[in-house]
């Protein structure tokens, strides 16, 4: 399937643990990962969500908001940490060190 000259398609991923989007979009040449994640529609889909507060990345790369989209792209809108990761690891560490002892 090809798509119109002067436009791109790629898509836009947002997962919670309980629901994921996986939205399609086309956009003009020259849009940004931000003017992607608005012409998704996640903003309504997700209203916890700010335009102004996203952290975006590209197949796993953090990038920019203001990145240009190319063809193909997997946008990917990311969650803020509910857990400290070091903290994470000082628990875990801890217990396995409980369990070796007891």
């Amino acid at each position: 399937m090809t798509q119109p000259a002067g436009r791109l398609r790629a898509t836009v991923v947002y997962g919670l643990p309980e629901r994921q989007h996986v939205l399609p979009v086309e956009l003009p040449a020259g849009a940004t990962l931000r003017d992607a994640v608005v012409a998704s529609g996640l903003l309504a889909l997700e209203p916890s969500l700010s335009v102004d507060a996203l952290d975006l990345g590209v197949f796993n790369n953090p990038r920019p908001a203001g990145t240009l989209v190319r063809a193909g792209d997997r946008i990917e809108v990311y969650r803020p940490l509910t857990v400290d990761p070091k903290a994470a690891r000082r628990v875990r560490a801890k217990i396995k060190k409980q369990r070796a002892a007891g």
